[in-house]
């Protein structure tokens, strides 16, 4: 698809504030597209205004912020949005036990309710075109689960279902569903979700605090966490092929551990797929 081509292609992004949709504004935004970069926090969306991008304010726990964030992003774009991204999210580390429903409740909140609400109300606007992409950023740990992130698991999970599920209710409405699973993506993530631990979790009453002794370690430690951690560009590479094939993939896999996972867990048992995902 040339530049040319992209003109009138517009993109909503959430969560352009750091990483992965950061990185997506600008690469898109260099290669023609209009894009609409959005953050929950205001002095993120001036720091984006101030570097050139339409931004607006998306709070994506808070409906009437999702509403606005829409309204103001057709008032940019003439009424037309070609493609939204859904990227904003994060991690709430911490053992299953340890999770209270407020905590649970919150890590939904942004990372699948908001992103539902957001999706049904550009859906109306795609159908009325006659076309149009969702890309949602899933994860690795959509489809295997880890110890100690079964917020986050049961988040993506659910979007898995979901976007799934929408891509069979599109079928011949022109829109494209397409799911993005990186594994370690070079980010903030760790440190927002180091974040999240201390001000949810107390180790101290858990009994997995030695566990914890381990995570802690890993979520402060400097330079990436884990071997075949890659740059978010990884990331934009799949979404400019999600946005611009005729026939974009379901799944895109980033990063050496979604393909491992991905084809172990084709190809073992259950039991020894538990295994596996232990030792990590």
């Amino acid at each position: 698809m040339g530049v040319k081509n992209l003109i009138d292609k517009s993109v909503l992004i959430t969560g352009c504030s750091s990483g992965i949709g950061l990185c997506a504004a600008e690469g898109l935004r260099m290669r023609g597209y209009k894009v609409i970069a959005s953050a929950r926090k205001q002095e993120d969306v001036d720091r984006l205004t101030a570097a050139g991008f339409s931004a607006i304010l998306l709070d994506l726990t808070d409906s009437a912020s999702i509403e606005q964030a829409v309204a103001h992003t057709l008032a940019i774009t003439g009424g037309k949005l070609y493609a939204l991204f859904n990227n904003g999210a994060y991690g709430q580390p911490g053992a299953i036990e340890d999770l209270s429903r407020e905590t649970l409740r919150a890590q939904f909140e942004t990372n699948l309710f908001g992103w539902h609400e957001l999706t049904c109300r550009v859906i109306p606007i795609m159908r009325k075109q006659g076309e149009g992409r969702i890309i949602q950023n899933s994860s690795v740990l959509g489809f295997a689960a880890l110890p100690y992130r079964g917020a986050y698991n049961a988040s993506k999970f659910a979007l898995e279902g979901l976007s799934d599920t929408l891509r069979a209710e599109l079928r011949g409405s022109g829109i494209k569903i397409s799911l993005i699973e990186p594994g370690p993506i070079e980010s903030q993530f760790r440190a927002n979700a180091y974040s999240m631990w201390k001000q949810n979790i107390d180790p101290t009453q858990s009994f997995h605090r030695q566990a914890y002794q381990a995570m802690e370690e890993r979520l402060t430690k400097k330079g990436p966490a884990v071997p075949f951690t890659l740059p978010p560009e990884s990331v934009l590479k799949r979404v400019i092929h999600a946005l611009e094939s005729p026939r974009p993939k379901i799944r895109y896999y980033v990063t050496f551990p979604t393909y491992l996972f991905g084809t172990l867990k084709r190809l073992l048992p259950f039991w020894a797929m538990d295994w596996v995902l232990r030792q990590v």
